[in-house]
């Protein structure tokens, strides 16, 4: 009798799994819009980020839906607007964040952690979303430098670490867009020691001549090349664009070309 339950008990996973698994799959053909819902949470109990939340508002997250609805046009994908952004209610209580120089089992846990953790803490949105996003705010004067964001494309489900105040939504805006992409299978496209772009990966016009100084970043590299050993923070999401592997990385762009 418990034999024949475990062996149900392990279909029933096995099946669940491999229903998320077609999901995922069928996502990426475009038919429909992905809607995304974004949670703001307050990581560090700042000010800062406490009189920063409420400022949210759904024209900030539009830019970032236009966006990425002009950059699909560019690769002539059919739907009109393949992420539809979502404001969610604050999220009172940050998420596990993952470990520092973590071995691939302790990753594991916490992405499981962090999974279950998202699924508890989901308030509802319009729309039922298929991507969470939780954005992280801390005050800049008491985190200068912020933790590494993460995104899994299993789960659909992020962390993006900001920081409070209107002078830093526009780069933040590129922070979120990067991550987003980061849940539909995109990869970085910059080398994590020295933060410069991939050539030709990381370069959003790499046939440009001459090659330097280039006029936007990768969105997935997140940097504008000057020069072989420099690179500048784009000002805002305006200034980047989306490259052919990331594209091709997504399903808007099958290899070989548009």
């Amino acid at each position: 009798m418990w034999r024949k339950l475990r062996i149900l008990i392990l279909l029933f996973i096995l099946a669940t799994v491999a229903h998320r698994a077609w999901l995922e799959t069928h996502d990426l053909e475009w038919k429909d819009s992905l809607y995304v819902a974004v949670y703001p949470v307050n990581a560090d109990g700042s000010e800062a980020a406490s009189s920063h939340i409420p400022r949210l508002d759904s024209d900030q997250l539009q830019e970032i839906t236009d966006y990425l609805a002009e950059e699909a046009a560019r690769y002539d994908l059919a739907i009109r607007f393949p992420f539809q952004l979502r404001l969610g209610a604050e999220v009172d209580h940050p998420p596990p964040q993952p470990p520092k120089n973590g071995t691939v089992l302790q990753t594991i846990i916490w992405s499981l952690h962090f999974r279950w953790w998202a699924w508890r803490n989901s308030p509802p949105v319009s729309v039922p979303p298929s991507i969470k996003l939780y954005l992280l705010y801390y005050d800049p004067e008491q985190h200068p430098v912020l933790p590494h964001s993460t995104a899994l494309s299993k789960g659909r489900v992020g962390l993006v670490n900001l920081f409070a105040g209107e002078r830093h939504t526009a780069q933040n805006a590129v922070v979120l867009a990067h991550e987003l992409l980061h849940t539909v299978g995109a990869s970085d496209k910059y080398d994590l020691a020295s933060g410069l772009p991939h050539y030709p990966q990381g370069y959003a016009d790499p046939d440009k001549q001459p090659v330097y100084p280039q006029d936007y970043a990768e969105l997935m590299a997140g940097r504008v090349p000057l020069s072989a050993s420099k690179a500048a923070i784009p000002a805002s999401i305006a200034q980047t664009l989306i490259g052919e592997q990331t594209a091709a990385e997504i399903g808007w762009l099958q290899t070989g070309g548009k």
